[in-house]
């Protein structure tokens, strides 16, 4: 009875992974006010009462989503080696973000168009936030070691998410983009925030 147990409850994670996959690859593809969930449990291959089930509705869905994707963003940065100078540890997570969404442009898609939505609740922001902890760990050194320039770190993410946001939309609207483009990225957004 034990094995009958845990079957179904692996059965019933991969369920719910592949209505957050299905749901993900819809919703940056139509957008957030044109996929219904019916969609999506078309897309995923299981009924709606599957669906609403794991996700009793489209925000509750929406917001795990950007959970599990800010879950992602955090995993992809590297572990910073504290004996690296600051510059240097700051442009490893420059790239590995930029690279993190290049890798994944269904999630830049979908994370694009969160951008002015009131969906994303406080507690799934908050959730969000501690997936760019170590970058303001490292800012509050830079700016105490008079490297990094004295301003409060959420005007300095605010600059430094803005440059990663208008370089990706550049990228992938370009079929075409330089190979030093990134270098020239991470010189400037390091020159604009350097003490």
């Amino acid at each position: 009875m034990e094995y009958s147990f845990q079957y179904t409850y692996i059965r019933n994670v991969n369920k719910k992974e592949n209505i957050l996959n299905s749901a993900l690859d819809l919703l940056s593809k139509n957008g957030l006010h044109n996929t219904p969930m019916s969609a999506i449990a078309k897309a995923a291959g299981t009924g709606m009462g599957t669906i609403y089930n794991h996700f009793p509705n489209k925000e509750i869905l929406i917001n795990e989503i950007y959970v599990n994707i800010k879950g992602r963003e955090k995993s992809a940065f590297p572990s910073y080696d504290i004996d690296q100078p600051i510059k240097t540890q700051f442009e490893s997570y420059l790239s590995s973000i930029i690279f993190f969404f290049i890798e994944n442009p269904v999630c830049f898609e979908f994370m694009e168009q969160l951008q002015a939505s009131p969906i994303i609740t406080e507690d799934s922001r908050a959730e969000g936030l501690k997936a760019i902890e170590p970058v303001k760990i490292l800012l509050y050194k830079g700016k105490k070691q008079r490297i990094i320039k004295d301003i409060d770190n959420e005007e300095l993410l605010m600059f430094v998410g803005g440059a990663v946001l208008s370089y990706l939309r550049w990228y992938f609207s370009q079929p075409d983009i330089k190979q030093h483009s990134l270098s020239n990225l991470k010189r400037m957004v390091w020159d604009a925030i350097k003490e």
